[in-house]
């Protein structure tokens, strides 16, 4: 069964409380959603904003066929992500994952398995920019995200 599936790689801040009224409206078959939003930290004060670059196309096409995979193992009634690029200041947000199903363990089971997909399979990269404007390095991969990645393969 195909559901619908919307996934947006955009540069503007999103509302969360706009996109699930919009995933859920005139929809009474949904009993459950989860919503999972990712922000950008201020790493204790050192970072004055994370800069996110991607492969246009390419990250559209594997977020949606990681939430393909979500709804083959789940029985989810939709899926909604968006995901940031550019520079992000701490505070704002990055990563918006909403999943619908008629009950709440599928759900949080979908929303759970898309973040860390996207965590570690996403064509995603990362610099930092420090305070003051000192040069930014690139985030490396880090193995809790493998380890929590392990758990659905």
């Amino acid at each position: 069964m195909s559901i619908p599936i919307d996934v947006r790689v955009q540069a503007e801040p999103f509302d969360e409380a706009a996109e699930q009224k919009a995933l859920v409206t005139g929809r009474f078959d949904i009993g459950a959603v989860v919503a999972f939003t990712g922000y950008c930290r201020d790493e204790g004060g050192r970072l004055e904003a994370l800069e996110l670059e991607h492969y246009p196309g390419m990250a559209e096409e594997e977020i949606t066929r990681i939430c393909r995979e979500a709804a083959e193992r789940w029985p989810l009634l939709s899926l909604r992500v968006i995901h940031r690029f550019g520079k992000i200041d701490p505070g704002e947000g990055i990563v918006l994952v909403l999943a619908s199903s008629a009950h709440r363990a599928a759900a949080f089971a979908g929303a759970d398995f898309v973040m860390d997909f996207l965590k570690s399979r996403a064509p995603f990269w990362k610099k930092e920019h420090g305070r003051g404007g000192t040069a930014g390095d690139w985030v490396s991969a880090k193995d809790e995200d493998e380890n929590s990645l392990a758990r659905w393969v």
